[in-house]
């Protein structure tokens, strides 16, 4: 059997899965390379907690390499191109060939997009501003806090209902609840739009429990860092004392650069098997742009949301499809849209939202009462996925197993 170079790009949770799973299934004559510029891993969903001071920073993060398996190349190094008709790649270490190339680049940040949009702004979307966030945050002693997500898409779509409701929280622990108002603006109708208004409406309600003013249907024009000013389109201005905001996400300059994007800048991919329009590259996670249908118009789709947990599973579909039609086999796996979100609410309290995104004629979600299994669930998860490849990983994952099976939810482990 001809040995064959697989390729993946971005060391986030898409590209180290995929590539601990090929590494697993495939024989050792055949090559995973995953290049990826950080040395370091830090776990996203755990920058809430890193954000109210719930975690230390070297209680999130871990060397990239303890979380892969022995045998996977890493080239630490930033992607400078991608050669589509030559199957080649070129980093700022080296270069090199594929057969198989799996792009996990995910979204790029884009503050600069909105006008004003400055060191001012706080965010908890990259573990370096989330470090800076969380030192304003013991120093601020009282005003009004926006909350904005200044422009759609962006990953997470439960992430800023979340950080509103840890952020209250916090605020009360520390006795100043009275002292503070958190007002959330976004764009879109209601809380997460995608999973319809049963679910959007008790996103609203637990926001409302914790003091927070939901305004939906407002985008963000400008921020006035000076005069503590937001604009937002066809509304009055609003003032504020402190400014959180998700900056607007855009696809990878590179995968746009190498001719891989849509007109939008993000991969457009087969839904069922990651596939891109070339032969032999895929695309999993927050990069892609994946039609499902749509709630209120069913002739206008909407897209899947960016989000970790349909990183994970793309990825191995991805790796499946891969192994099989390496060693001659029909590939049959296939990405089937399922995806669920634990949703933070603060005093140690989550929410569950599960169910079926590709579902007809819309999608089909529930979510489970708030309770503190779903927390507790959550910091399970995060410390299978942080501890070092092997055995106490391997216990975690039977744990996660035995959980899901208790709940009966569909827990991919």
């Amino acid at each position: 059997m001809n040995s064959k170079t697989i390729v993946v790009l971005g060391g986030g949770v898409g590209g180290i899965v995929v590539a601990n799973e090929l590494q697993h299934k495939l024989p050792h004559n055949h090559k995973v390379i995953l290049v990826e510029k950080n040395s370091m891993h830090a776990f996203a969903p755990s920058f809430l907690w890193l954000m109210t001071g719930d975690r230390k920073a070297d209680k999130i993060t871990t060397p990239l390499h303890t979380l892969l398996r022995s045998g996977v190349e890493v080239i630490q190094a930033e992607v400078i191109s991608i050669d589509v008709p030559n199957r080649h790649i070129t980093t700022t270490n080296n270069s090199v060939d594929f057969d198989y190339l799996i792009v996990a680049l995910g979204a790029e940040l884009a503050p600069e997009l909105i006008p004003g949009f400055n060191e001012s702004v706080f965010s908890f979307y990259t573990f370096e501003e989330t470090q800076r966030f969380q030192l304003a945050l013991e120093k601020f002693q009282g005003g009004n806090i926006s909350v904005v997500v200044s422009a759609l898409p962006y990953k997470c779509p439960g992430a800023p209902h979340e950080a509103s409701m840890l952020i209250a929280d916090y605020f009360q622990r520390r006795g100043l609840k009275d002292k503070i108002n958190i007002h959330l603006y976004t764009p879109e109708p209601q809380p997460m739009p995608v999973a319809g208004p049963q679910l959007g409406e008790a996103v609203k309600q637990m926001l409302t429990s914790k003091g927070i003013t939901f305004h939906p249907l407002h985008k963000l024009i400008s921020v006035d860092s000076k005069k503590h000013k937001l604009s937002f389109d066809g509304k009055e201005p609003v003032s504020y004392d402190m400014l959180v905001a998700i900056p607007p996400h855009r696809g990878s300059r590179i995968a746009r650069e190498a001719g891989l994007t849509n007109d939008a800048g993000w991969i457009s991919v087969d839904r069922l098997t990651l596939k891109t329009k070339y032969e032999n590259i895929y695309a999993i996670g927050d990069i892609t742009a994946i039609s499902i249908p749509g709630r209120w118009k069913p002739e206008v789709p909407m897209m899947l949301p960016k989000a970790g947990v349909f990183a994970h599973v793309q990825a191995e579909i991805v790796s499946r499809r891969i192994v099989d039609e390496i060693n001659g086999i029909v590939p049959k796996a296939e990405f089937c849209g399922a995806g669920y979100c634990m949703l933070e609410a603060g005093e140690g309290l989550a929410g569950f939202a599960f169910g079926d995104f590709f579902g007809e004629p819309s999608p089909r979600l529930e979510l489970r009462n708030i309770g503190r299994a779903w927390h507790l669930g959550k910091i399970l998860f995060e410390q299978w996925w942080l501890s070092p490849f092997g055995f106490k990983k391997e216990i975690l994952r039977t744990l996660l197993t035995i959980g899901a099976k208790i709940f009966k939810i569909p827990v991919s482990v």
